[in-house]
């Protein structure tokens, strides 16, 4: 296998499948990130991943990391530090905000340039794109960002300024996303903070079929609308006697 290197005249991609394994999942090469290529690559499972000022890279891992929106985890400290109601969560209130702080997050280096938050704020601007904010009055303490096909999402990065901000971010973000017919949450690669929260691998052919058909799927009216989002799951009502 080799990496294929994108032509500036199509917006195709090899398959998936021919990606190579070491690196796990280089798919190909170059290219741009103009809306048309960005959106052909989450239709096939592909997205971009490189520093800035390099050529751009497209990967499509094996396994892939996905969350269940109802197999998030949540802990009893979490629980406990909900009682509080420290937070107020938005959705679609902030991206280029939270794009933003999710640049500056050390951990993550600096794969998110100017011409990734460029063409990712396009993308908000065009109703593909999404993000969910974290208020601790009006300071942004946290957040995510990612980018829908159908009922399922794909997550690109999230940030925490203060304890338990993304984890109530994601949380947040699973309930209402499942409410209004979400099914998956695609999290590319698995690591030890996203799979304490519920996120586990599954093999790269079974991912690609979830996503063929999540991404026909229409979601209930009104999901995407700027919007507060409840802070916590929502727990069953108690049986009655």
């Amino acid at each position: 296998m080799r990496i294929v290197k994108l032509s500036p005249q199509s917006v195709a991609f090899p398959s998936p499948e021919a990606a190579l394994r070491d690196p796990n999942g280089l798919l190909a090469i170059g290219g741009d990130l103009t809306p048309s290529r960005l959106l052909a690559a989450y239709e096939r499972g592909i997205f971009p991943w490189y520093s800035p000022g390099e050529a751009i890279l497209w990967w499509s891992p094996d396994p892939r990391a996905v969350m269940f929106p109802n197999e998030y985890h949540t802990s009893r400290s979490l629980k406990r530090f909900l009682r509080s109601a420290p937070f107020r969560i938005t959705l679609n209130h902030d991206f280029a905000a939270v794009i933003s702080a999710c640049a500056q997050r050390p951990d993550e280096g600096t794969w998110i340039g100017e011409e990734v938050q460029r063409a990712y704020l396009q993308l908000h601007r065009m109703g593909y794109a999404h993000s969910v904010e974290v208020w601790r009055g009006e300071e942004l303490v946290g957040g995510l960002y990612g980018v829908a096909q159908g009922a399922l999402f794909c997550g690109e990065s999230m940030f925490s300024r203060t304890t338990n901000a993304s984890k109530c971010a994601l949380m947040a973000f699973c309930h209402h996303f499942a409410s209004y017919g979400g099914e998956l949450i695609d999290c590319q690669v698995l690591n030890a903070h996203t799979a304490r929260l519920g996120a586990r691998d599954i093999p790269r052919h079974q991912f690609l079929q979830l996503l063929s058909n999540l991404q026909r799927k229409v979601l209930a009216p009104g999901c995407w609308l700027p919007q507060v989002v409840p802070p916590q799951l929502v727990e069953p009502p108690s049986p009655t006697n």
